[in-house]
């Protein structure tokens, strides 16, 4: 295999016209992964989970949207900074039970609360109606998620 070594980068202008960032028009996924540290424990539960105990838990955020002039849907450092700001910090090394609304801390709440938080984010930061929240998974052991999904939140 022969590699070749630019001698130059690609500059705008010169030799990439400004309409020509912009690929398509299609509406894509876009997607950003967090974990945080967390404890908590269930009420009106007869198990392991009535104590209280920790989780590692993983979130994955989806997105749609589009791609702006640019051919940028959102940009992955405005996703992370929204999911940090809004659910991870809030939750991370955190005591469930006492940060959360009223709930019982089920992974099955928790994934609608996350849900909620970022669609008003996108709305009050103003990517939305552009930019969509799409999915928010949140995997509470390795092998098992709980998921909210658009379709499922505007269900009546």
């Amino acid at each position: 295999m022969v590699y070749k070594i630019p001698t130059d980068v690609q500059r705008i202008g010169r030799d990439i016209a400004p309409e020509q960032l912009r690929y398509h028009t299609k509406r894509v996924l876009v997607a950003k992964e967090f974990t945080f540290d967390s404890a908590h424990h269930l009420h009106c539960y007869e198990g392991k989970c009535q104590n209280l105990h920790g989780h590692t838990y993983r979130v994955l955020v989806t997105m749609s949207g589009a791609p702006d002039e640019r051919g940028l849907t959102i940009d992955f450092a405005d996703m992370k900074r929204i999911a940090k700001s809004r659910i991870i910090d809030p939750l991370d090394h955190q005591y469930l039970n006492e940060v959360l609304p009223p709930m019982n801390t089920t992974a099955e709440n928790m994934v609608v609360w996350m849900f909620e938080q970022l669609e008003l984010a996108l709305e009050e930061e103003g990517f939305a109606p552009r930019v969509r929240l799409e999915e928010v998974k949140l995997w509470e052991t390795p092998t098992s998620y709980a998921a909210a999904t658009r379709a499922m939140m505007e269900e009546l």
